[in-house]
């Protein structure tokens, strides 16, 4: 077992087990080592950049908690209120799942929230896209004003996609005349590709 532990005294806590390696640090300066499973308590305010720091490793399984509404925005399913760009691009890298919600009551000192246990398993992408980084600036544009019309959050995302108003012409307009919440991810890479291609 390797546990990474920013505080020096919890980690020195764990130096009595003779199966437990501790790297002391703050996990998202330090390099993971090779690992194929993974289980956390993961700090809420860092949720997102280290769940995505870990899906840049191979690994085969991961049971994380995290908070519950957060949870459900990486389970979410197109056309629900929490589908968005987490939902989009955590999917996009893994199978992911709550396994089970643990009320804020459970633990000694309650936090101010419920929590979820979320199991996560990476695999290959379900759908191909041109280019990966594209596709995730090209979602967080999409969902970037929900409320909406696709086209219009395009619109107003064109110089941090790096297009013009004209690529618009070549997307469906049936497509961007709904919301992206509204769209599933395959269609919004398909979209993606488009706009990719039309790159100034």
């Amino acid at each position: 077992v390797i546990a990474i532990e920013v505080d020096p005294e919890l980690a020195s806590s764990l130096n009595r087990f003779d199966n437990v390696e501790v790297i002391i640090g703050d996990a998202m300066k330090q390099d993971f080592p090779h690992f194929n499973k993974v289980i956390s308590n993961l700090p809420y305010s860092i949720s997102s950049p280290v769940t995505f720091k870990l899906l840049e490793n191979k690994f085969d399984l991961g049971i994380l908690m995290y908070q519950h509404e957060y949870a459900k925005r990486m389970v979410a399913i197109p056309g629900s209120k929490d589908y968005g760009r987490l939902s989009i691009a955590v999917q996009y890298r893994a199978n992911v799942e709550i396994i089970e919600v643990v009320p804020r009551l459970a633990f000694s000192t309650p936090p101010q929230v419920n929590s979820a246990i979320v199991r996560l398993v990476p695999r290959l992408p379900p759908y191909e896209v041109n280019d990966v980084d594209f596709f995730m600036k090209f979602i967080t544009a999409a969902f970037s004003q929900r409320r909406k019309k696709l086209k219009n959050a395009i619109l107003n995302n064109a110089a941090f996609l790096g297009i013009n108003d004209k690529a618009l012409e070549k997307l469906p307009p049936d497509m961007i005349d709904r919301r992206a919440e509204t769209i599933s991810p395959e269609e919004l890479a398909k979209l993606s590709d488009i706009l990719f291609e039309e790159k100034i």
